[in-house]
């Protein structure tokens, strides 16, 4: 029998050892290996991480401040009338018949308001009437000027509501009648149209300003649908 040869209990023993050392080998290896991973996904997550780019803002957007808006050019408008002091008043774009009024002094003690809308909005260069109460002929402006921007009555009135026609305003027999512009005697020119009827018609006019419209004329009293007919081509705004 061989030197070598051992026995059952040797042979026991050594195997015993065997699987001892095997496992403390796989015990190690794993943990070498458990932390080679943590090292390696700890630095792979460092490499990864991309810096965040800054939000692109596109030329000209972004500002956060608007841009600034052109104030409206200021007016210059003539008050006359029932006001305490007459004249020139020089308003910022936007104003009222009001804000004229206050700027020439305010209304007079007999100032006829009833007839005066204040709310309307007032035009570069026009006249601004104020009315006195029982006064029923409005002063024509000297230049005839016509339209809102040109002798318009802070009534409303335009120029000629009380004297001679403005240019354009008609009043000879057959013309063509502007209904904002023409006087008393043009008006009269006007079929079924006579010194009563032109009054009223004046007075609309003073309360709403002007005729935006040849079809307003149905509003006066006193024109119905068959008197409108007759006077529709006779009449333009």
């Amino acid at each position: 029998m061989s030197r070598f040869t051992l026995s059952p209990r040797a042979a026991v023993i050594l195997a015993a050892v065997v699987v001892a050392v095997a496992l403390v080998v796989v015990v190690l290896g794993a943990r070498g290996s458990g932390g080679a991973g943590t090292v390696s996904v700890s630095g792979a997550a460092g490499v990864s991480a991309a810096p965040t780019a800054p939000p692109t803002t596109e030329p000209g957007a972004g500002s956060g401040s608007p841009a600034p808006s052109a104030s409206p050019a200021p007016v210059v408008v003539h008050v006359v009338g029932a006001v305490g002091r007459a004249g020139l008043v020089t308003l910022p774009g936007g104003s009222r018949v009001a804000d004229a009024l206050d700027a020439a002094g305010g209304a007079g003690p007999d100032a006829d308001l009833a007839r005066v809308n204040l709310a309307r909005a007032v035009v570069d260069g026009e006249r601004l009437y104020v009315p006195r109460t029982g006064e029923t002929e409005i002063p024509a402006t000297v230049d005839g000027g016509s339209g809102a921007g040109a002798g318009t009555g802070a009534g409303g009135s335009a120029p000629g509501a009380g004297g001679a026609s403005a240019p354009g305003a008609g009043g000879g027999p057959g013309d063509v009648i502007d209904l904002n512009a023409a006087d008393q005697t043009a008006l009269e020119t006007l079929p079924g149209i006579g010194p009563a009827l032109a009054q009223r018609i004046l007075a609309w006019r003073q309360e709403h300003g002007r005729f935006a419209s040849v079809q307003d004329l149905l509003e006066v009293n006193g024109i119905g649908d068959a008197r409108f007919a007759e006077l529709e081509d006779r009449v333009r705004v």
